[in-house]
């Protein structure tokens, strides 16, 4: 299903929203303003035409110099329906989204990884902390702006050391537990 068939469902139950075609070479894509995200979401999720049950992937791109700075990318996939859709909000570089948990509640770590990488807040996500970069990390290292010859001592890394005789009694116990 093409990008402007998916509209023609959603203008009738989603009204006044302003979405919009987009590029794509494999599957549709669509633009959705940021304050009906969760709105239009849900109509994809409900919707008998479409059933986008599945949030596969968040993950957004930055493009710096350009303002909105940022896009934020939902891969949505309708296993009833064999359809695939690319969701994009664009993101100005202080703004922020609302959280799709409401929707599909496996939105939480994406969110997170997103808001790792990127900055880019989840309004009432409750839980954006670091998830892929250590927790006193500074910076938000997939932004275009971001220092790439960083120079940065490792502070929660210490190697694990243990002694032959540690090492082998380790093998032994587990070896003991397996037997039994």
């Amino acid at each position: 299903m093409e990008a402007s068939a998916i509209i023609d469902i959603l203008k009738p139950l989603v009204p006044g929203v302003a979405l919009e075609p987009g590029q794509s070479v494999d599957f549709a894509t669509i633009y959705v303003p940021a304050d009906r995200l969760v709105e239009t979401c849900l109509v994809l999720r409900d919707a008998p035409a479409l059933e986008f049950k599945v949030l596969a992937e968040v993950t957004a791109a930055d493009y710096l110099p350009r303002e909105p700075r940022y896009e934020v990318v939902y891969h949505l996939l309708s296993i009833s329906k064999r359809l695939r859709l690319r969701l994009k909000v664009r993101v100005p570089g202080n703004g922020s989204l609302p959280t799709v948990q409401s929707v599909w509640r496996g939105a939480g770590w994406p969110e997170r990884e997103v808001w790792d990488m990127f900055g880019i807040v989840f309004d009432n996500h409750g839980d954006l902390r670091r998830l892929l970069m250590p927790e006193d990390w500074e910076g938000h290292p997939q932004r275009k702006d971001y220092p790439v010859q960083i120079r940065k001592a490792t502070q929660t890394y210490e190697p694990l050391e243990v002694s032959e005789e540690e090492f082998r009694a380790n093998i032994e116990r587990d070896r003991v537990k397996r037997a039994h």
